[in-house]
């Protein structure tokens, strides 16, 4: 019977991961030696960006996609960071905005032009400043436009509404130790977070307050990370006392026992979990290994199913994890990894062997599209909602892009070194809190209202020399 439903079970228990041919590797890269353990590496349908050595200061490559072969010394970086660039992540909702966190202490938001760069990138859209120590970790809410979280080693984690370039969450006395990785739930109304003082923490960041914790999730002392899945479950990697690899699935409305523990190996590798929702496949990639495993989630026990593991010769320093708006449905790709190199990134890809050339309805259900689900400000004041999703029948056509605004609440609050070329339009001081909600509205209002006062002046400037125009004809 237990085999029986082992087949039933998986349509992916034949996944097939494949490298791609040399020419269609990014080659020459100076990947970043920083001793730091996040991915190095971002990817979108239309970007790979990747941590790269910089001399004085911290940069980051970003190459369209379909920009391989051997990359040029000279190629333009983003390089506004003063210190080494610790992570980075895209933006859910703009295939041209990356954020970045560094040792400088800032995290930086960035707006790639439209096909990629041409010159080096030095501006950032916005400087978000509020961690005392390096920042190791950002990652945008999945469904509300322009949240983002980081997490600094001051052991605090900032939530920032990057429209207006203000922190309007700091939750900085929950974590006593460094934080090792932070993940979101969903729809966005939760954090998870692994730490160093080995307890998983479940928070609620608007209450701020820890919802679920649970301590030696791993016993091991070497670093753990924690993920949230699709059902709210919670995914944890880390160290057994004997320094054996694990991995756990938990349920967070009770951390007494986990759902599911298993060990793995004895390498000593972090492992980075990627997360597909879809197919509700965990991908792991150890830094350092030369492989990536792959399990399948179900609630059928044993619950975390090992499928196959994908194996090279090359250990990887880091890994991209391409969403699923940005895969070949007609290859029946699944999954899509950037495995960064010590000088290249080698795009590895995932297929399920089909012998259809039909659209492959099972492997594909509708997936997280690029719009966002609510507006920042609608977050802030409580309100959830899930990814809002699109069909893969057809293919992912990029659409158009709506640059980054940032619109600066208090003038007088901003240095004005971070105000250079952004296009602010800067408020007056408001002399109350402008981070409660009605003087939000109320600020909002004014703004709206601004704008159109300015572009009425503007149409009747047009209409008067257009009108003297025609009286200096009738003149002649």
């Amino acid at each position: 019977d237990t085999m029986r439903r082992v087949v039933r079970q998986s349509k992916f228990r034949h996944v097939f991961g494949q490298a791609v041919k040399n020419d269609q590797c990014y080659d020459d890269i100076r990947v970043s030696r920083v001793t730091w353990d996040s991915s190095f590496c971002a990817v979108n349908p239309r970007f790979v960006a990747i941590i790269v050595d910089a001399s004085g200061g911290g940069a980051f490559l970003v190459l369209p996609l379909h920009k391989t072969g051997r990359i040029d010394k000279s190629y333009p970086t983003v390089c506004g960071h003063t210190g080494p660039v610790l992570d980075i992540d895209w933006c859910p909702h703009n295939d041209q905005v990356i954020a970045s966190g560094s040792e400088d202490c800032t995290v930086m938001v960035w707006q790639i032009p439209e096909n990629g760069l041409t010159l080096s990138l030095t501006e950032p859209v916005v400087v978000l400043e509020g961690h005392s120590k390096r920042v190791g970790i950002v990652a945008w809410h999945p469904t509300a436009r322009n949240v983002l979280l980081s997490a600094g080693c001051d052991n605090a984690i900032i939530i920032w509404n990057v429209g207006t370039g203000e922190a309007l969450i700091n939750l900085d006395d929950m974590h006593v130790d460094m934080i090792y990785n932070v993940s979101w739930n969903r729809n966005g109304s939760l954090i998870c977070t692994a730490s160093k003082d080995k307890k998983v923490r479940v928070i609620d960041p608007r209450k701020q307050e820890i919802v679920a914790e649970k301590e030696k999730t791993h016993e091991g002392a070497r670093p753990m990370r924690a993920i949230f899945l699709a059902d709210g479950n919670i995914f944890t990697t880390g160290f057994s006392r004997m320094s054996e690899r694990q991995l756990a699935l938990w349920n967070p409305k009770n951390m007494e026992e986990p759902i599911a523990l298993h060990e793995m190996d004895t390498s000593n590798g972090v492992l980075l979990p990627f997360y597909d929702p879809d197919t509700n496949i965990i991908y792991l990639c150890g830094k350092g290994d030369s492989s990536i495993r792959y399990f399948e989630i179900t609630d059928e026990s044993p619950y975390v199913h090992y499928l196959n593991t994908f194996s090279s010769k090359e250990p990887q320093r880091g890994m991209g994890f391409m969403p699923k708006r940005g895969l070949d449905v007609n290859k029946c790709e699944i999954a899509r990894f950037f495995k960064l190199h010590e000088r290249k990134c080698e795009p590895i890809i995932m297929t399920v062997p089909r012998k259809s050339d039909l659209f492959q309805d099972d492997l594909y259900p509708d997936t997280a599209g690029p719009e966002a689900a609510l507006e920042a400000e609608e977050w802030f004041e409580g309100k959830n909602a899930d990814p809002l999703l699109i069909s893969l029948k057809h293919g992912y056509i990029p659409g158009k892009n709506r640059d980054l605004k940032v619109v600066k609440k208090n003038i007088l609050d901003n240095k004005p070194a971070a105000n250079k070329k952004s296009d602010l339009i800067n408020a007056p001081k408001k002399a109350a809190d402008a981070s409660n909600p009605q003087n939000e509205a109320k600020l909002d209002e004014i703004l709206k209202e601004l704008k159109s006062i300015k572009d009425t002046i503007s149409n009747q400037d047009e209409r008067i020399s257009k009108l003297e125009q025609q009286m200096a004809k009738m003149g002649d």
